[in-house]
């Protein structure tokens, strides 16, 4: 992604969080990650962060999606005998999400993937979150979600974040970006 690009989208993002209610300092604007996970694709698969805390014990973020944009499909695996892998909760703060879990297919579910990625989502169990709604994934737990036509902005709390051990059904996803000067 260039950084003029970067920069445009940071500045979205911090329009959403207005939206939502949620105040940034200038030092946590200026950090926002805009992942687009290697797949140059942001209007459908991306998600802005700004990441508040991550250390040895837990992690606290604000998760941003623009209307229809998705998370890939994904889990936090276990790293090692001591750590069982990322347990996380997501709390929706505006807009709306469709998270999608092992269990029963919804039959109509409102999540939309472009077609020529279907075969990287494999779960479909819908939970739709409103504002104020939560849900808490067990680690190693198989999960997607996407914004809803207005966008949404989740609030993320969790065990330690370590992205580079995340591990997506896309074998394409890059979950580091990698910004263009």
């Amino acid at each position: 992604m260039k950084e003029q690009d970067f920069r445009k989208h940071q500045k979205r993002a911090l329009g959403f969080l207005r939206k939502a209610h949620l105040p940034v300092t200038p030092a946590e604007a200026r950090s926002m990650e805009i992942a687009d996970f290697g797949l140059g694709d942001l209007k459908h698969f991306g998600l802005e962060l700004v990441v508040y805390e991550n250390n040895d014990r837990y992690c606290a973020k604000e998760l941003v999606l623009f209307p229809g944009q998705i998370c890939p499909e994904h889990r936090h695996p276990p790293l090692n005998d001591q750590n069982p892998g990322k347990r996380e909760t997501f709390r929706c703060r505006w807009g709306k999400v469709y998270l999608y879990v092992d269990g029963p297919p919804t039959p109509r579910p409102k999540g939309r993937v472009p077609a020529g990625s279907k075969k990287y989502f494999t779960v479909w169990h819908e939970i739709v979150l409103k504002p104020g709604d939560q849900y808490t994934l067990p680690s190693d737990t198989l999960h997607w979600f996407q914004a809803g036509p207005q966008g949404a902005v989740v609030s993320e709390f969790s065990s330690t974040s370590d992205d580079a051990s995340d591990m997506f059904t896309d074998p394409n996803v890059k979950r580091l970006p990698v910004i263009e000067v």
